[in-house]
């Protein structure tokens, strides 16, 4: 992604909007992950929510909340995770 205007032809404020929604989507997209690591592959959804949720803070989303909610989604995936893996002493879920 180029982010200059001087090659796109396209103003500032819109290459801004654009990064915006990407960012926005990035939060999104940390929450959706996070929350869905709570129940399957906690082991890769939850480093993939807090990557997300980190670089949509730092992008500057319009979503802030999703983007904390994503990241302590992807924290407790991770905590899930550890919890399961003291009380059955493997990686794997197992009832």
């Amino acid at each position: 992604m180029n982010l200059t205007a001087e090659r796109t032809g396209k103003t500032t404020a819109s290459v801004r909007r654009e990064a915006g929604r990407e960012a926005d989507g990035m939060a999104v997209a940390s929450f959706i992950l996070g929350l869905l690591g709570l129940l399957v592959l906690n082991l890769f959804l939850g480093p993939i929510a807090i990557v997300l949720a980190s670089v949509a803070m730092w992008r500057g989303t319009k979503r802030p909340g999703r983007a904390l909610l994503g990241l302590g989604l992807g924290v407790a995936d991770l905590v899930v995770l550890a919890a399961f893996t003291q009380a059955d002493h493997s990686v794997s879920w197992s009832f």
